[in-house]
This record gives structure tokens, sequence and C-alpha cells, in this order.
């Protein structure tokens, strides 16, 4: 497939030309036989990542309450060896965070050499929420664009590649999501009532999401714009794009250290 349509490296950003829902013309049952094939390549993928231990993969995941954040990690990392993949959740800063630059917590939690990390909210939520509330002004928001693209730059010349996923969602099927949550009790844990205010400022949100996507999307940084309602299309979207990504960075098995050929399994004993 091809998912060229929804990279963003540059562009201005209008989110109404994108869809929230997308099957490629394929069926259900093929698309999830096609995500299966993929996560066992990205297996494979991340074993050589990991023994070669030089480089590193940074996934971003953004989007409104609702949009399958936590599936989407759950999906992905499902056959990833969990000694070289990391999640990391973004929740409201501390006082400690708040102490120093909005960066500084981020970049603690960029992917050593071997790992994948996968960010659930990220510093992207300094540009977003915080824009939509008005808790800092337009010529501060405007400058972290900056400053977030010459992070991304750092840690891309660094060794660690970035995606960033915008999961877009409509607000129907954002409160379809909700109601769903509210009738199944083992997921009303997954239900904060506050999200109905949020929900209320849908129009802010997609302004100060088109905004960032326009002012932090590059080639060496790009985001995608993620049909994320028809989930199987989700996930086959994702994974194909973190495959080619990996398979991009040409890792390699390292060399022993040893002579290989003096311990043939034959001559152990």
């Amino acid at each position: 497939m091809d998912f060229s349509k929804y990279k963003l490296t540059g562009q201005k950003v209008d989110l109404t030309k994108f869809a929230t829902f997308e099957d490629a013309g394929e069926s259900d049952k093929t698309l999830k036989k096609m995500r299966t094939k993929l996560w066992q390549e990205l297996a494979e993928l991340q074993e050589t990542l990991y023994a070669e231990s030089k480089q590193s993969l940074l996934i971003v995941l953004q989007a409104m309450d609702a949009a399958g954040k936590d599936s989407t990690i759950g999906k992905l990392s499902l056959n990833l060896n969990a000694q070289g993949c990391l999640v990391h959740s973004f929740k409201s800063p501390t006082k400690r965070e708040l102490a120093h630059d909005f960066l500084w917590r981020v970049h603690a939690a960029v992917p050593k050499s071997g790992d994948i990390t996968m960010f659930n909210r990220s510093h992207y939520e300094d540009v977003l929420i915080v824009k939509v509330h008005d808790w800092a002004d337009e010529d501060t928001i405007t400058r972290r664009y900056q400053h977030i693209n010459n992070f991304e730059s750092l840690i891309s010349d660094g060794g660690t590649k970035v995606l960033k996923f915008m999961l877009n969602i409509s607000p129907e099927y954002q409160l379809q999501r909700f109601k769903s949550r509210l009738e199944r009790p083992e997921k009303n844990w997954k239900f904060n009532p506050g999200d109905l205010d949020e929900r209320k400022l849908w129009s802010e949100y997609m302004t100060a999401f088109e905004a960032a996507l326009t002012h932090c999307a590059s080639e060496q940084a790009p985001w995608y714009v993620v049909p994320a309602e028809n989930r199987a299309f989700r996930d086959v979207m994702i994974a194909s794009v973190v495959r080619d990504t990996l398979k991009g960075m040409k890792c390699e098995y390292p060399e022993p250290e040893f002579n290989a050929i003096k311990y043939m399994p034959e001559s152990i004993t």
C-alpha cells in the first residue's frame, strides 16, 4: 500500500481534507492478515536494531481522547522484545518538571541506542492543550515550534529516527467511543468526565493540530495523519511505516568478538 498521501513533511495542513476512515479497498479479514505479517517482520527488524545497538527509533502518538493511542501501542508492541521496547506516557508535568524547560522531561525519555520508544502523548502537548487553553501566549507557542524542530533534529543527528502519528478521528466517532466506555463496566475506568469539557473545544484543538503539523513536519521527522476509525487499517498503516523505516536504517548484526569457527556445535563439549 502507498501511504504517501498521509505523510507530511512541511506543507500547510488542512485536516478537513484527510479521511478519518479508510480500508484501501481491502476487507477486514485481509487487513488483519496483513498486519499479522507486518508484526512478525517488525520483531525480526527490532532484533537487528537491538543487536547492532547503534541507532534507535522514536514513535510519537498524538490524538484526541478515545482515538486509540493505547490500543495502537498494544498492537504495535505485541511481538516486540520488551528488553528493547519502552513506552512513555506524558501526563501533566510535575512541579520539578515545570521548574525546567518544557523539553527537559522529554529529552530524558528519548530511546538509547538499540531501543524503540513510543510516546503516548509527547512534547506536542505543549503546543496543543497549552495553546487551546491559552496557558502560554502565541509568541511562546511560536518559539516552541522551532524548539521542537531543533530538538528533533538534534536527536536525529544522534542516530534516533523520529516518526510521528496523529490518529485522526471525527467528533462523532469520539462520542461513540465515550458511550462504549460507559456501557461496558470493565471500560468505565477509561472514561474521564473532563474529556467532555475538552470535547467542546474540538474546533480549537483541530486548529492547534493543524498549526503543529504545519510547523513541525520534515523529511527528517515526518508526521503521518492516520485514518484511525478503522483499527485494522490503522494498524497496517502504522506498522508498514515503522517496518519501512527500520528497513531503511539498514541495521546489521554485529560481528562476534571471537572466532566462531572455533566454537562450531560439534566442537563444544
